[in-house]
């Protein structure tokens, strides 16, 4: 390591360290809470803090199954319920004074799993071709971010916090070069849904001015309040004392109170209506149009969500496995499936979103590994967007690819990405062959 990168941000003076082509600060507080309580801003600090261990993950069980596939490791990062940090990731190269577009992730995990620094989010290849920085937030998640219940335990407490980092971003990002007047929220399935949540604040055109929404489940997010309503009912023995990870056992509990309410299950937690920072679900169409002329939206799925959950679906294994008809039942099923869930809802999204006077483009990812039993899945943005090499080498998704056709791929998605959050606007239509396609609505 060279010298230590050195910062003056008006929360407090912070040091970071180089990695190769880019420079990173990581792990730093950008909000506090008590179990169950609404997020407080940092308090600010004096003497130099070494921004150097990555955020910690908010207490969570294992998924075995997306281990697999997206070759993580339960445990990767160590667990706390103080974990309301953010990671930036910024060109080692940036001249004094420069000003670079800033892209703000808020991970996926089904708002129960998943962690801003894990390695499958690492943005570096992002960040040293296109020249922007990277804020990876992690928040809470689970019972300690996402159900209220009749105790009056509040809900949406995750959205809280990631209100909390992107007004840590407007405040401090400009001391790490970054534009505040240049700030894109973008996640990926629940980090996706969250995004388009948090563009239902009042706030948020004073934090963000672009949103890209990758995958996000809109299509089950309305309708929710009898299953939160029951979960939270199931959750109530969880209290301030209980142990972290008899909470995160408890969450295996309250999720089967979901399981006859259908689709919605899918994902039990979730952000709730009618909760702190959001209006009642018969206003949320009003709120997104309000914020509508201020962001400009790129919401977009994958051409085959549904095919990273249906191999592990009995019912539809034994379906694949009838002669002749059977590969054509599935593809079925996974067409109506990723349509419910995402497609049909990101395109009214971004209907509703151009009719209130907002600019919004869609698009939809098409790679796959070739011969991968998962093709275009949900998910598979992700090796095209972060990590490398090394990061998804034992990843089930990705078998079939070699990485040099994975991140031409990706780089050249990631410079879509890159353009769309500078600002300089995408053409009305553009492609990349065999992976993606976008329009202007």
């Amino acid at each position: 390591m060279n010298a230590e990168p050195a910062f003056s941000p008006p929360c407090g003076p912070i040091t970071g360290w180089r990695d190769g082509n880019v420079l990173r600060a990581t792990g730093i507080p950008y909000a506090t809470a008590a179990r169950f309580q609404r997020p407080l801003r940092a308090a600010d600090w004096t003497e130099v803090r070494a921004a150097t261990s990555l955020s910690p993950a908010c207490p969570q069980a294992p998924v075995p199954f997306l281990d697999d596939i997206l070759g993580t490791r339960y445990g990767e990062l160590a667990g706390s319920e103080d974990c309301q940090r953010l990671s930036i990731t910024l060109p080692a190269d940036l001249d004094d004074g420069e000003q670079v577009p800033v892209m703000v992730w808020v991970h996926g995990g089904s708002y129960t799993t998943g962690s801003g620094d894990l390695a499958i989010f690492d943005p570096r290849a992002l960040v040293a071709e296109n020249r922007v920085i990277v804020v990876s937030v992690t928040y809470r998640l689970g019972l300690f971010g996402y159900l209220a219940t009749g105790t009056g335990r509040p809900a949406n407490l995750g959205l809280l916090d990631q209100l909390e980092a992107f007004r840590w971003v407007q405040r401090n990002i400009a001391a790490f070069g970054g534009d505040p007047g240049r700030v894109t929220a973008f996640g990926q399935s629940a980090g996706g849904d969250a995004v388009a949540h948090l563009m239902a604040t009042a706030e948020a055109p004073a934090l963000f001015q672009r949103a890209i929404i990758q995958s996000a489940p809109l299509g089950i997010t309305r309708g929710r309040e009898k299953m939160s309503t029951a979960m939270g009912i199931a959750a109530q023995a969880v209290t301030v004392d209980t142990p972290a990870m008899e909470v995160v056992a408890a969450e295996e509990r309250v999720s089967q109170v979901a399981r006859k309410f259908g689709m919605l299950a899918a994902m039990p937690f979730g952000t709730q209506y009618g909760h702190s920072p959001l209006p009642a679900e018969a206003g949320i169409d009003a709120a997104w149009n309000a914020a509508a002329p201020d962001i400009e939206v790129l919401i977009g799925h994958t051409s085959g969500e549904a095919r990273l959950f249906l191999p592990r679906n009995r019912t539809v294994s034994r379906l694949a496995k009838v002669p002749v008809l059977g590969s054509a039942v599935v593809k079925a099923i996974n067409w109506a499936v990723t349509e419910s869930v995402y497609g049909r809802s990101a395109r009214k999204f971004a209907r509703r979103h151009a009719q209130a006077g907002g600019t919004a483009y869609r698009y939809v990812i098409s790679w796959g590994a070739p011969g991968n039993v998962y093709g275009a899945a949900h998910t598979v943005d992700l090796p095209l967007l972060f990590g490398d090499q090394r990061t998804w080498e034992g990843a089930g998704l990705l078998a079939g690819a070699s990485w040099e056709e994975i991140n031409a791929q990706g780089r050249a998605l990631r410079a879509v990405w890159a353009r769309f959050a500078s600002g300089s606007g995408l053409d009305s239509r553009g492609e990349i062959p065999g992976a993606l396609r976008y329009r202007s609505v």
